[in-house]
């Protein structure tokens, strides 16, 4: 069985999985790599970008080098290396309990328990949930889910099929690095510098394949295309704009719009200008987009690199 195969039928189980059981309860590897990546911090830390490129260096190199002997060591077995792909992908994929969260605070929305939401918000995104109302929480429901659609599924799997299980590690490994000190903190500002950057270079090709997915799976097209174009240039994150702007026009909602992270204000732009306030009902309407987004992903990663496999190295004869 080669790679491509190995893949195919480790992803589709591993996304399976998540689907039907979510998150590992206990011992998920992703906790455990954050505590070590923190215990490096601890070692590490000087308010330097060199320190931090090695911090960077050190944590994710530790983690695709152990995938990369799992992987070495199940090699001779097909079904060892299926299983590792499979549970690999249920690992680093978190499309289950993304919509999960989603829902919740849908669910204490709709029976108009405001502080419910507001304290079940922080499962979701790093915003602060006291300065939000009913319609600002929405939104910024709506806006988490769209961009953890390539962070927590497509991503993923664009790299499982690019590296394998090594792959998946890794990009798991830069996305949880730029979540604990890629942000513009005093503390992080020079030392999360090399994290941020290199999770803006690895988001890069699932972000432009989720934008594209939700136009092909959103209820307007158009209307997607429209505002990736228009808009994804003005948001400040160079993957997230075009994920939240495809997003907000296959729905047909305004996303962006004035926010507030840990007492600090930004006044982002707003994407898909033309389209309505989000509202409650939007959070489903995104919760299954995103979801029939993962399932394309999952359909064109595979296909890709089965695809992949079956071109010649050029020079080669038959």
């Amino acid at each position: 069985m080669g790679a491509d195969r190995v893949f195919a039928y480790g992803a589709t189980a591993g996304i399976l999985g998540d689907r039907l059981l979510g998150d590992p309860r206990r011992g998920h590897p992703v906790a455990a790599f954050g505590r070590a990546a923190g215990a490096v911090e601890r070692l590490l830390w000087r308010d330097h970008r060199g320190w931090g490129a090695l911090h960077t260096a050190v944590c994710v190199g530790g983690a695709v080098s152990l995938a990369a002997l799992a992987g070495s060591a199940v090699h001779a077995s097909r079904t060892a290396s299926v299983a590792l792909t499979a549970a690999a992908t249920w690992a680093v994929v978190g499309g289950t309990s993304l919509t999960r969260e989603a829902r919740a605070v849908g669910h204490a929305l709709e029976s108009g328990d405001l502080e419910a939401a507001r304290a079940r918000l922080p499962h979701l995104c790093g915003r602060d949930p006291q300065a939000l109302d009913a319609d600002g929480i929405a939104r910024a429901v709506v806006e988490s889910v769209a961009e953890n659609t390539s962070d927590a599924v497509v991503g993923a799997l664009v790299w499982g099929a690019v590296g394998g299980v090594p792959g998946l590690a890794g990009f798991r490994a830069v996305n949880t690095l730029d979540a604990m000190v890629g942000h513009r903190s005093p503390r992080y500002r020079r030392y999360g510098w090399a994290s941020a950057r290199l999770d803006d270079l690895a988001g890069w090709p699932g972000a432009r394949l989720t934008a594209v997915l939700a136009a092909v799976a959103g209820p307007d097209p158009r209307g997607a295309v429209r505002a990736w174009r228009a808009d994804a240039h003005r948001h400040p994150s160079p993957n997230a704009g075009p994920v939240e702007a495809s997003f907000a026009g296959a729905l047909g909602v305004r996303l962006g719009g004035t926010l507030s992270y840990g007492g600090r204000v930004e006044h982002r732009p707003v994407l898909n200008g033309p389209g309505r306030a989000v509202g409650l009902r939007d959070i489903e309407r995104a919760v299954r987009l995103s979801r029939r987004v993962g399932m394309l992903a999952l359909g064109v990663t595979v296909a890709g690199r089965m695809l992949a496999a079956g071109i010649p190295a050029k020079g080669h004869r038959s």
